[in-house]
Formats: structure tokens, sequence, C-alpha cells
């Protein structure tokens, strides 16, 4: 009896340990496979960003779980985690001692979260080029059908979930020449309040800022006779047609209702454009008639096109790549 309980264990044994080497197999596939898929795409032009993984982080940040993500909420807190986890994972390093940059607004801890990587080139790595999104929200809105819940999906968990595949992105290929800094805001709703302190704290510290841009609700695209996206202070600095140029193709247009909105004042990306005077811009899909929902408790994760997202953040990589990887500074104000 004692012999076949003795075979008995051993046979289980041997099974676990099988089980966990397969486990261990099918993970290390997938992630060769995610690395050649990168590696095929600066030859092929295979799409790197995959739609799956977009879906599953906007799902997660726009989830009922997360509250609506105001600033100084459980649910933010939650986002703020889920984030600094993704770029560990991803191998994208902290900026300052850690991932977080907070301050104080009255009674509330609002915390930015930085990710980093420096730049491959012994001189363009001194100048920094730098992705934006903020990740907070309203928290509550106007019940509709019982539901308080806003979750802010397309605004602005969307430009938050480009940012991530972004640095994931250049975490892999490690091609980029100049440093970039990949910043995820909190208390955009409350006035800007997140980007204005990194943006003082950076320029206390004299970073070399090449270019910053803030993208804000690509979740839902514009009507096909519209180019994808447009760019906020378009005529301030030449960015919208290098970005155009780099990525040889027509992404980023012109969009009278953004002068006309001052859209340029009202987003992110004003904080750096007031402390550098350097090209610093918002760029998005959204203009006012492809989406109802605004600060409203139905922007929620099924409401957005994840197939146009996905888009959207492939194509703008050549972009954003060409505008790293210049040899010399390229873009600049238009009054220069």
């Amino acid at each position: 009896m004692k012999k076949v309980l003795t075979i008995i264990v051993v046979s289980v044994l041997l099974s676990c340990g099988s089980q966990k080497k397969i486990i261990q197999t099918e993970t290390n596939i997938n992630q060769v496979k995610e690395e050649t898929q990168l590696v095929a795409y600066k030859t092929d032009n295979i799409s790197p960003v995959l739609e799956k993984n977009v879906k599953e982080s906007l799902e997660f940040l726009a989830s009922d779980e997360l509250e609506g993500r105001s600033t100084g909420s459980k649910g933010i807190e939650k986002a703020a985690v889920f984030i600094e986890n993704y770029f560990k994972k991803n191998n994208i390093e902290p900026y300052f001692k850690t991932y977080r940059d907070s301050f104080n607004l009255k009674d509330i801890v609002g915390y930015n979260i930085i990710g980093y990587i420096e730049g491959n080139d012994s001189e363009l790595k001194k100048e920094f080029v730098i992705l934006g999104a903020h990740y907070d929200h309203i928290g509550n809105g106007k019940a509709v059908n019982g539901d308080v819940i806003a979750n802010g999906a397309n605004d602005d968990a969307s430009g938050t979930v480009a940012v991530m595949e972004w640095a994931k992105y250049f975490s892999k290929v490690k091609n980029n020449k100049r440093s970039i800094l990949f910043t995820l805001y909190s208390a955009e709703e409350m006035g800007l309040k997140g980007s204005g302190h990194l943006a003082k704290r950076l320029k206390k510290e004299n970073l070399n800022l090449y270019t910053m841009i803030n993208f804000e609700m690509i979740g839902v695209p514009r009507a096909k006779e519209e180019i994808m996206a447009y760019m906020s202070g378009y005529e301030k600095s030449n960015l919208g047609e290098k970005l155009n140029e780099y990525g040889e193709k027509e992404v980023i247009g012109f969009f009278p209702k953004a002068k006309e909105f001052q859209l340029f004042m009202r987003s992110d990306n004003y904080p750096f454009y007031k402390a550098f005077k350097k090209p610093a811009h918002a760029i998005s899909t959204f203009d006012f008639t492809n989406f109802d929902y605004y600060h409203h408790v139905d922007d929620e994760a099924d409401k957005m096109d994840f197939k146009h997202m996905t888009n959207f953040i492939n194509v703008m990589i050549p972009a954003l790549e060409g505008m790293i990887n210049a040899p010399k500074q390229e873009i600049k104000m238009n009054d220069e």
C-alpha cells in the first residue's frame, strides 16, 4: 500500500512540475511573440499595439470599482497603483525617487504618476519630450437610471491608456535618442492643478524641455471626411506639421472650434507652455459632434471605439519617433 501511495505522490509532483513548465513555456512564448511583433513592426509595419490590451486597460480605469477617479478618492488611488504596476512590469523607471509627484490641495493630497525612459544618444538625451494625459475624473455625476458614477472612459482614460501603451512600446524597442517622460496627471478636473504643479517643479529643476504633447479624449473617431485628430493652438508652433511629416501621413489637423473654445488653455499642455514657452499642445479626436457624454455618467468603456483608439495609437508611433529622434530641434514656436 505504501508503495502505491509513493507512486501516486511522485506522479502528482511530476504532474505539477510539468504543468508549471508548461505555464512558464506559454508565458515565454507569449513574450517572444510580443517582442517579435515589435521588431517586425520596424520592417513590415505590423501594428505593435494590440486592441485587446487597450481594451483591457481602459475597461479597468473606467470601471465602477474606481468610482469616477476623483482626486483624493480611493478610486484614484487604485488607478495610480494600476499605472505604477504597469510601468514596473514594462521596465519603465520612475523619474523622481518614486513614480509619484505629490502635491497638496487644502486637505486633499494629489499625485501625478511619472515614468521615464532615458535617451540613448549621449547629447540628445539631455533634451526631454513629455507625453501626457490626465487620469482623474469628476467622481459622481447627475444620476441616470440610478447610475451616479462618472467613469470618464473618454475623459481621459483614453488618453491615459495611449500614454501607457507608448511607454511600453519605447521601453521595448529602446530606440529613443531623446529622453521621454510619460506623465499622468491628477486634479485636471480641479483646474489643471496636477500638471501645473509638475510643470513648475520641472522648470525649477531646469529640465531641458523640447516638446510636450497632452492627449485628451481620443476614444471616439471623427467623421470620415475629417482629419483623424486635431491639435489645440495649432497656429502657435509647427508641431502639427512636423508630426504629419514624420509619420508620412496627415493625422493632425487644424480645428476652428479649438481656437473658438480656447482649448489650448483648457488642457494639461497649458501649464508647460506657460512655464517653458516651448511647443506644448493637446491632441484630441473629440470635436463636440461625435460624443454626447462629456462629464456624464454614460462616459463608459462600452461607448469607446477600441479599433479607432488602437489605430490612432499605432499611427502616432512613427510621428512620435520622428520627433524624439530628429538630429536637431526642428519643432519650434512660430514666433521664433
